[in-house]
């Protein structure tokens, strides 16, 4: 009978995980007031026996908030809130970090609070629409160009807002460096159009994610410290140029200098997006030498493939947990997974389509 590597023990830093799969963070929308609650505590709790959760996207500060109904953690509300999900994950025998996501200018008035600001390194307004539960489908604003003392304050949020994780229980946090939020925002010419040190240059454009990263790990400890990237990713109005490859070279030597504990690569092509060239994740995978996370469109096999080929040392699931809460134990035993997946509920606000999905039964 084949051994699974997926199955086996694994680190992350100096966290003991009890296998190597991880649940991927996925945006639920299900915090109201932007509060984390009992029916999140539930669905993390069901879901709590992989080797990592990272939570969905979590913002540092009422700058962030994005998404209607996505948690904050940057109040003494939210903290006490996650800590009852954390304490549940735990409990359950489960290791979790929060994804620290601050949304920049995928944002729009209706979903912030009074006196927050849609910010980001440029002016530069993105295509397309969010919604908002007040007036439906919105076009996205133009942003606030970040003055320097916006950026520096910014970094302060990320490294208070890791704090605070670790006040709530986290076993440590992941920056969210993708899918064209904050920190990806500056690392791309399309979105950060800058002539001072934040832009221009490969090396200016990666400062901000490389401070970030930086601060975080001096103040919460680089092994509780994590990053997620996504080269080649069109998410949220980012187009592809040409330094791609360059730009996430030198970025991941840089976070490699900081010994953070994972770099975290998505792939969206399983959605539909174009594929991250497997070169970018050799290079990513040579540069930085502590664990490196994949994600975007496994299954079993594919997984264990990854892993035995060396190229990663976790692989994350996204979708497959949402219908899946037992998704570890169907992989392990060979049970069917479930095809019952409704789509129409990823985002609203109670628990249909959450954590009323069963577990196998024969």
């Amino acid at each position: 009978m084949k051994t699974y590597k997926l199955f086996t023990p694994e680190k992350v830093g100096s966290l003991p995980l009890k296998n190597r799969i991880v649940m991927a963070p996925m945006t639920r929308c299900r915090a109201i007031d932007n509060v984390p609650n009992e029916l999140m505590a539930a669905y993390y709790t069901q879901r709590s026996s992989e080797g990592l959760i990272i939570t969905e996207g979590t913002s540092p500060s009422p700058n962030g908030l994005g998404y209607a109904r996505i948690p904050g953690i940057f109040s003494e509300l939210q903290v006490k809130a996650w800590k009852k999900v954390t304490e549940a994950v735990h409990k359950n025998g489960g290791k979790i970090f929060v994804q620290l996501m601050h949304s920049g200018r995928i944002s729009h008035p209706l979903n912030m609070h009074e006196n927050a600001h849609i910010l980001a390194p440029s002016a530069v307004k993105a295509a397309g629409q969010i919604w908002t539960d007040q007036k439906g489908l919105q076009d996205f604003v133009v942003p606030k160009e970040m003055s320097p003392q916006e950026i520096l304050h910014a970094r302060t949020e990320y490294v208070a807002a890791s704090e605070n994780a670790l006040f709530a229980g986290f076993d440590g946090v992941e920056l969210h460096a993708a899918n064209g939020y904050l920190l990806e925002e500056f690392l791309s010419p399309v979105s950060n159009t800058r002539t001072d040190t934040y832009g221009g240059t490969i090396e200016n454009r990666c400062r901000f994610v490389i401070e970030v990263a930086a601060a975080v790990a001096n103040a919460i400890g680089k092994e509780k410290t994590a990053i997620r990237l996504s080269p080649y990713g069109v998410a949220s109005d980012m187009p592809h140029y040409p330094e791609i490859e360059a730009t996430y070279d030198y970025l991941s030597k840089e976070l490699n200098k900081l010994d953070i504990a994972y770099i975290h690569l998505v792939d969206h092509s399983a959605m539909g997006a174009p594929p991250v060239p497997l070169e970018i994740k050799k290079t990513i995978r040579n540069n930085f030498k502590n664990t490196l996370i994949l994600c975007g469109g496994y299954n079993k096999e594919s997984a264990e493939a990854e892993l035995e080929s060396g190229l990663a040392d976790l692989i994350a699931f996204g979708r497959p947990f949402i219908n899946n809460p037992d998704l570890v134990e169907r992989f392990k035993n060979n049970l069917a997974l479930s095809q019952d997946l409704n789509m129409d509920l990823f985002y609203t606000a109670d628990e249909k389509g959450y954590t009323d999905y069963p577990v196998y039964k024969k």
